[in-house]
């Protein structure tokens, strides 16, 4: 499993311009049962993607977010084994 950290290095109108093929390039991986969890970081620098995957994936996966493609953001990712969970998660 990977927590993918995404970073804003560009300002948020320029962010906004992207969002909606972000979020289309979000749904396509929720639909083939990758992405767990997603949304903005608080504040809004960035987003995290909780993903059932490898880093090596990851990385592959993250060169088809339009984010990426266009220069957007950077990305951390952390692998990480779950030992312990509890789902689903309440707001």
């Amino acid at each position: 499993m990977v927590i993918i950290e995404l970073t804003y290095k560009k300002p948020l109108d320029t962010v906004e311009q992207h969002l909606l093929a972000h979020r289309d390039f979000l749904t396509s991986f929720y639909t083939e049962g990758m992405f767990i969890a997603s949304g903005p970081k608080v504040p809004r620098d960035g987003g995290i993607i909780l993903a059932q995957t490898t880093k090596d994936k990851a990385q592959e996966i993250i060169k088809q977010d339009p984010f990426y493609i266009n220069g957007i953001t950077d990305y951390k990712i952390i692998e990480f084994t779950p030992s312990r969970y509890n789902w689903p998660v309440s707001n």
